[in-house]
């Protein structure tokens, strides 16, 4: 999912050494399911395209605002090509009569044409976010980036108030853990209540192993991000690292070692989450200043328990995310 902002509330557990500020709950963004288009779309005919919000023209991915006819509120919609599927090109599917070629140009033993296979090979992999917020509209248009190392200082005083505001609504991570949605996606699960998790397929992923993406998400409510992380989660980050690699192993035939284990920060959503991935597949956010690789983080938790809480963690933040505002007003960024 994922796949980086407005947030369904979660009421944080507080540790009694170091109370931190409370997140509201919204019942409001609780209620929003139930109005959704995609409870019955069939089909995109009566989406209108009001503004290209971005087009990720290396990624081949365009995001689209909008609205359905006869439906309140506006939407979003991700357009993505697919990425090819070794098993499919090694079968008659993609070279047949029934294709189309049509040549563009030719010099000497070059030619450049246009190919169009059948259409079960031409599949172009789509989420439709209905009804967005203004904040689902600002996460999904393009915009300048900027770096910030969050010190300690910064996060306690900046950006952990600004987390009740800025985070995506978490209704759908917390219908995965009580298995009111996407019981059939379940890749894994580990009921524990502290150290347990469930392994669902990323939005992103197309269901073949050479893009793997799965993420594994923690059953307790009470970790936002790499920053909660102390050493009493190392059972659970191990617990993670050992049983989501097995549970690869036995339903992918990957390794451990073929795999790309990491947490992001900022996180697209702050409920704990690690990312399972393909080591050939270049997926989103795995750039040096969003992704930290899990045995390292286990690593340095070892070193020092309460190493993420001293730390200074780089992260993004783009310019019309609050985080960025609030930076801005504190001097630590500028607009360029």
């Amino acid at each position: 999912m994922s796949a980086s902002s407005c947030v369904e509330i979660i009421e944080a557990e507080i540790s009694p050494a170091k109370k931190k500020p409370k997140l509201n709950i919204d019942e409001n963004l609780i209620q929003q399911e139930s109005k959704s288009i995609n409870n019955d779309l069939t089909d995109l005919s009566n989406f209108n395209i009001t503004e290209i919000l971005s087009n990720n023209t290396n990624r081949k991915t365009v995001c689209l605002r909008g609205s359905f006819e006869s439906k309140e509120g506006e939407a979003v919609v991700i357009l993505e090509k697919s990425a090819f599927v070794e098993e499919d090109l090694k079968t008659k599917e993609y070279f047949n009569k029934s294709s189309l070629l049509e040549k563009t140009f030719q010099n000497d033993i070059y030619g450049d044409y246009h190919y169009f296979p059948n259409r079960d090979l031409s599949v172009i992999k789509t989420t439709v976010i209905h009804p967005a917020t203004e904040k689902h509209l600002v996460k999904f248009s393009a915009q300048k980036l900027y770096i910030v190392d969050e010190t300690p200082k910064l996060y306690e005083e900046v950006i952990l108030p600004q987390l009740s505001d800025e985070q995506l609504h978490l209704q759908w991570v917390y219908n995965i853990l009580e298995h009111k949605s996407e019981v059939e996606r379940l890749v894994f699960e580990d009921t524990d209540p502290v150290n347990g998790f469930v392994m669902v397929p990323d939005l992103k992923w197309n269901g073949k192993v050479d893009t793997l993406y799965l993420l594994a998400i923690v059953n307790r409510r009470d970790i936002k991000s790499i920053r909660d992380l102390t050493g009493e989660h190392l059972p659970l980050l191990k617990n993670i690292q050992q049983k989501g690699t097995e549970a690869i192993k036995s339903k992918y035939s990957l390794d451990s070692s073929r795999l790309r284990i990491y947490l992001h920060y900022q996180p697209s959503f702050y409920h704990l989450h690690i990312h399972f991935g393909y080591l050939q597949h270049e997926a989103p956010g795995i750039l040096t200043e969003k992704a930290h690789l899990l045995s390292q983080v286990i690593s340095n938790i070892e070193l020092l328990p309460d190493y993420y809480q001293k730390v200074t963690i780089p992260f993004v933040v783009r310019e019309q995310d609050k985080f960025f505002k609030k930076l801005e007003e504190k001097g630590v960024l500028s607009k360029s």
